[in-house]
């Protein structure tokens, strides 16, 4: 299996301009929808939310996030707030992550212990995650 986490940021560029994610990243996507899973914290949903709100993002990013999640036949699946990711979030260093979202988003690739796709270059110091970019 192939299955990974997939951050905000992904997400947009997924949805709205894939030529923005890294080689390795596209690679890794294609691989969990072919193969695994594409896991999507529910905090990522929060943001978007918020983008929209924000004028930074249009509402179809959120709508076509939605449709992939309400999907079962694609690889994209949510995966909600638990005791176990709020409690990861202690591995998180706020040093080194300060942004709360991306936090919660990195406990959960820890708790599921799956690598993260991501451009932040925050979470890429994070020794206890494999991130892809």
């Amino acid at each position: 299996m192939d299955d990974i986490v997939i951050d905000t940021h992904a997400a947009i560029w997924y949805f709205t301009d894939p030529t923005q994610l890294s080689k390795p990243a596209e690679t890794a996507i294609d691989n969990a929808e072919a193969n695994g899973t594409i896991f999507v914290s529910s905090i990522t949903i929060v943001e978007l939310i918020y983008l929209i709100e924000k004028g930074k993002i249009p509402q179809d990013v959120l709508n076509l996030l939605r449709n992939a999640l309400d999907d079962s036949t694609t690889a994209f699946r949510l995966i909600e707030m638990s005791r176990e990711i709020s409690d990861e979030v202690e591995n998180i260093p706020r040093p080194t992550v300060p942004d709360m979202p991306d936090r919660i988003i990195s406990a959960t690739a820890l708790h599921l212990n799956l690598p993260l796709v991501t451009k932040d270059s925050n979470v890429q110091k994070l020794s206890n995650i494999q991130a892809i970019w």
